[in-house]
């Protein structure tokens, strides 16, 4: 009797599964969901040859339908999976009226094959196919994009995993990958222009006189007094926002629920990448906690955690296990809380589990200027402690202007009004500025007192009653292969002009032809990122992973991208041991587009006799 039961099940079950799989496969590719076991993964290309085609594609969204950079006709771009040690040849077609390319962001290999055009090569002309070949020596969870004007923006990404040649330390029985980004259906040139014209363009959600008098804003009237005397508004914390993006998630809209599958008890592993092109997400699963076991595809010390922060370009993996047989909910809210991706972990299809409203929206504060309140919080404060001494007259974001306000030894004098902006800087503040920084109209501020602040709580979960991933929590799981100390430090400022949509490093835009960066091959350096302006940058150096300065001397986590928080800095160390010419930029896309990117050159050459 047990066995006719038991074979019932099975054939039941069976069915179950073959409707499914039937149901699935009449579904765009993109809309696939699931995972082998219990329904089909999404779109997967193994190595070593794999074949790639980049063209213009319908994507629906919404009920609304716009025009896509897709490969292989998918948004996100099909999962390539590839295993450490082998050799791979990946032949991509352009079938575009422009040109294009591929970078594979994360994956160590020769600067031949990075694919960023005019640095690495040419890029790959309409109806030609280039072909990127090299040998896989990692493992873990990457990703690819365009490096090619704004495609990235309009769909043109998909996610890598590189399986370990031996055994994986993680130890899991099933995964997802989730690729986190964010959709218009304005263009993103129109996007930069409305930038251009109005920094606040997409802000909807300014503070307001109702919502001073409502409490609603979190503001006593002097802190509101004092930001309206600047001209600025402390709720500028996404240059774009859910105003005019949809929060996808594997090419889902929060309205679609992308559904993974699991079994009640399985260890499943979550590969999280934020493939956005302007947008940072906090991610959690509430009733679920989640152990992180490795960033930017490095290894790292499990920690619980019940939600973190992923930056643009950054990737976390994280093992979760559902006991429970009911659906999860998966949330990546905006940093800015405008908006939020949403799907679904569940033991059987069509299930959803509760949404959670978005959240209050975060308001900054002086710490986010670089002005160092002591622990203090807000504004409404006796300042003459930590700014006695100082002068910052000019000192302006996004229309900010100071002039006539005295407090206890800081005076904030008027701005340049040139060209009908408040953008540059007085020639005192001039005079205090680092000496390698081109101090003019891309240069608005300069933080007076950067802090590190990896150790902190990311803006907007200082206070929830949870436990919140920091830098700080991570420590690599094997020991740093490279233990010599730096053999000299670098320091480099990320500088902007809101107003004018500017933004450069040590106060250069690349289109300046700034000299590059320049290291000897195997040269031990230590770097500190400052960052001189009010937005988050997550600042990603290609070819080479650096290890954070987080306080774990011998296991510093490896990173190829660290976001740097406003007003803040970051110290890493990095041995330049990959030679060729480099990218090293923002990954804010629009960022890196109006300026913030430079070349690392690393020599000598493989071969070179000099």
């Amino acid at each position: 009797m047990r066995k006719a039961l038991d074979r019932r099940s099975l054939l039941k079950a069976a069915s179950l599964g073959a409707g499914w799989l039937a149901l699935e496969s009449m579904l765009p590719a993109w809309a696939q969901t699931g995972s082998p076991g219990i329904a089909p993964a999404m779109t997967t290309l193994a190595g070593p040859d794999v074949a790639l085609s980049i063209g213009r594609s319908p994507f629906t969204v919404g009920g609304r339908t716009g025009h896509a950079v897709t490969i292989n006709g998918t948004l996100p771009a099909p999962l390539l999976r590839l295993r450490e040690g082998q050799n791979v040849r990946l032949a991509v077609t352009n079938t575009l009226d422009e040109d294009t390319s591929i970078h594979w962001h994360g994956v160590l290999l020769p600067f031949q094959m990075d694919g960023v055009p005019g640095i690495s090569f040419p890029g790959i002309r309409p109806r030609e196919t280039f072909v990127y070949e090299f040998p896989i020596v990692q493992a873990g969870t990457f990703w690819y994009h365009s490096h090619s004007g704004l495609q990235e923006a309009l769909g043109h990404y998909g996610p890598i995993i590189i399986d370990p040649a031996s055994r994986d330390p993680v130890e899991y029985d099933r995964e997802h990958v989730l690729v986190l980004s964010d959709w218009s259906f304005m263009h993103p040139h129109q996007i930069l222009a409305r930038l251009k014209q109005s920094p606040g363009y997409f802000n909807y959600q300014r503070t307001t006189v109702a919502g001073l008098l409502s409490g609603e804003d979190r503001m006593s009237a002097a802190d509101r007094r004092m930001w309206a005397d600047m001209r600025m508004d402390p709720r500028d914390v996404l240059d774009v926002s859910g105003s005019t993006y949809t929060y996808l998630i594997n090419g889902h809209g929060p309205a679609e629920n992308w559904t993974g599958l699991f079994r009640p008890g399985e260890r499943v592993r979550l590969r999280i990448i934020n493939a956005s092109a302007m947008s940072i997400f906090n991610v959690r699963i509430p009733g679920l906690a989640m152990t992180v076991v490795q960033a930017d595809g490095e290894n790292v010390r499990p920690v619980e955690t019940d939600e973190f922060q992923i930056s643009v370009a950054e990737t976390y993996d994280v093992i979760v296990t559902p006991t429970e047989d009911r659906a999860y909910t998966i949330v990546s809210e905006a940093i800015d809380r405008s908006g939020m991706g949403r799907a679904t972990l569940a033991p059987r299809p069509g299930m959803s589990g509760e949404v959670p409203p978005l959240r209050e929206v975060p308001n900054l504060t002086m710490r986010d200027m670089g002005m160092d309140m002591g622990g203090m919080g807000g504004m409404n404060h006796d300042m003459s402690g930590a700014m006695a001494g100082m002068d910052h007259s000019g000192m302006d974001h996004s229309g900010m202007d100071m002039s006539g306000m005295q407090m206890d030894g800081m005076q904030m004098g008027a701005a340049d009004h040139s060209a009908g902006g408040h953008s540059a800087m007085n020639m005192r503040d001039a005079e205090n500025a680092p000496p390698d920084m081109a101090v003019g109209v891309g240069v608005q501020t300069i933080s007076p007192m950067p802090q590190n602040r990896m150790g902190e709580r990311p803006l907007g979960l200082e206070n929830v009653d949870h436990r919140v991933l920091v830098y700080t929590d991570l420590i690599a799981l094997a020991p740093n292969r490279d233990r010599r100390a730096p053999s000299r430090t670098m320091e480099i400022h990320l500088t902007g002009n809101m107003e004018r949509f500017m933004w450069g490093f040590d106060g250069r835009r690349f289109s300046e032809l700034v000299e590059p960066i320049r290291f000897e091959r195997n040269e031990r350096v230590r770097v500190t990122l400052v960052n001189d302006t009010m937005m988050s940058h997550p600042i990603h150096l290609h070819g080479h992973f650096f290890e954070l300065v987080n306080g774990h001397d011998g296991h510093q986590p490896l990173k190829h991208t660290v976001n740097v928080a406003p007003g803040g800095k970051v110290t890493f160390d990095l041995t330049a041991d990959n030679p060729g010419d480099w990218a090293f930029h923002c990954h804010l896309l629009l960022h890196m587009h109006a300026g913030m990117f430079n070349v690392v050159t690393i020599r000598p050459l493989d071969g070179d006799v000099s």
